[in-house]
């Protein structure tokens, strides 16, 4: 054999170095005959050996592709998810192109392999899943072309389903106002290790249906993941980042971000009126990277350690029961807020690196009322730095609060109630870009029983609070 080449052995046959059999079915024969080999042999049954596992963990994905239906035997992926009903499909490496949606609706059915699957048309979702148990896809592309990156709709939507499983998946450039991967109404969802990247685009957010607000205006739009009205999900290890679409004053200038592009006659019951008058809102960067809504249908939530750069909102809760832990939120120029009647939340071992307006946020919002109220939540050991260091600072400027517990939006909004707030630290280098470390408005709609011990608050410009911390 050539020096430098090693040969590789089939599964099950034994590997002859020189004129030696290296039998590796008995660990303790080979131990003896490894001391037993001159120093090239057993130079060469370690390498063999090493390359016959690297071998085994590369072809991973071909191997149990040989036990279940490949996407390569039929004319499509769709035309193979029919023929074989409730049973995986190995989509192979390369391109596949599609104009019309994956449809799944068969339980135990899904996508997996190395295959990049890229929809040329922005009026259709690239995967939809619906009604379906036990459906799983993993290790898939998903992504467009440049003609269709903006669209209104998800590269994964999955509607009414039970055990999904989205793992490992990456989806790029499917910038929607709507979300990259979307959950409706599903129960015990898991998505984990999936990437997404650049999932925003320019939009009109249309409130004039709502008598709350009354107006269009707009912005930047779209959101990474979104659960809507589903219980029992874990999003662990994702990656969520957006690299297109900055709040830089160019981009607001360009494409007239914040612009009003219409509004009813009636001012809206939330808009002051100098913001009715001007025409204009500062608040044109919309969207989450994470979002979990339908406060009154949703719970029983997890959401570990995933790393978000760039959103708009990094986590955004509406929903009980839940816990955000061992996350990282970096330049998003909100951390995460919990509101509309999130109950029981628990925010802990959090990093928020350069927010802007607020790294973590309790309050009520429209959706609360007295039988969905906000509280009974626990925020610690969370990391704050660099605050008011993010891209959106220009916007917001150096008058903000790294943590604010606040009013309701409507008058018969309960107050946010029962938090114990332990543990926590916010740290910036040079003199601080907030104007309190904490902020809590007062008044009867204000929060009640709030209890702090043991953080670290460096004074803003104006204090630690605006009120007494009280333990």
């Amino acid at each position: 054999m050539a020096a430098g080449v090693i040969k590789y052995a089939p599964r099950n046959r034994s590997i002859l170095p020189s004129d030696r059999t290296f039998r590796h079915h008995n660990p303790s024969e080979d131990r003896t005959h490894m001391k037993n080999l001159k120093f090239p042999d057993a130079i060469c049954a370690i390498m063999s050996l090493t390359c016959f596992c690297t071998l085994d963990t590369a072809t991973k994905a071909e191997t149990e592709s040989l036990r279940t239906p490949s996407a390569a035997s039929y004319d499509s992926i769709q035309a193979a998810i029919d023929a074989n009903p409730g049973q995986p499909i190995f989509v192979p490496s390369g391109e596949h192109l599609i104009s019309r949606k994956i449809t799944i609706k068969r339980d135990r059915s899904g996508l997996y392999g190395p295959g990049r699957i890229v929809q040329s048309s922005p009026d259709q979702p690239i995967v939809e899943i619906e009604k379906a148990s036990g459906v799983e896809i993993r290790d898939v592309t998903l992504t467009r072309p440049a003609t269709a990156w903006e669209t209104r709709n998800e590269a994964i939507l999955a509607i009414e389903c039970r055990d999904l499983a989205v793992e490992n998946v990456k989806v790029y450039e499917n910038r929607t106002a709507s979300a990259a991967i979307a959950l409706r109404n599903c129960k015990d969802a898991r998505i984990s290790r999936c990437l997404i990247r650049n999932y925003m685009r320019v939009s009109v957010d249309d409130r004039t249906a709502s008598p709350d607000w009354g107006y269009a205006f707009r912005c930047t739009d779209g959101t990474g993941l979104s659960l809507a009205g589903c219980t029992g999900t874990l999003i662990e290890g994702n990656r969520i980042i957006e690299e297109t679409w900055l709040p830089t004053p160019e981009i607001k200038a360009k494409h007239k971000l914040g612009d009003w592009v219409k509004k009813n006659e009636t001012k809206g019951n939330l808009v002051n009126q100098q913001v009715w008058d001007s025409n204009y809102t500062d608040n044109w960067q919309q969207g989450s990277a994470i979002i979990v809504t339908s406060p009154e249908a949703s719970s029983l939530t997890r959401i570990l350690g995933n790393h978000i750069e760039n959103a708009a909102q990094g986590i955004d809760l509406h929903t009980d029961q839940a816990i955000v832990a061992n996350n990282i939120v970096v330049n998003s120029f909100i951390g995460m807020k919990a509101m509309h009647g999130s109950r029981n939340v628990l925010i802990t071992g959090n990093q928020f690196v350069r927010n802007s307006l607020w790294a973590i946020g309790l309050m009520p919002g429209a959706a609360a009322h007295a039988g969905n109220a906000d509280g009974g939540s626990i925020v610690s050991s969370n990391i704050i730095s660099d605050f008011g260091h993010g891209d959106a600072r220009w916007i917001w400027g150096d008058e903000r609060a790294p943590i604010r517990f606040d009013t309701g939006q409507q008058t018969d909004d309960p107050p946010l109630s029962d938090v114990i707030v332990t543990g926590n630290l916010v740290h910036t280098t040079g003199p601080p870009r907030y104007r309190w470390a904490v902020l809590i408005p007062g008044g009867p709609a204000g929060p009640k029983n709030l209890h702090f011990s043991g953080n670290l608050f460096p004074a803003g410009k104006e204090g630690v609070s605006n009120v007494e911390l009280k333990p």
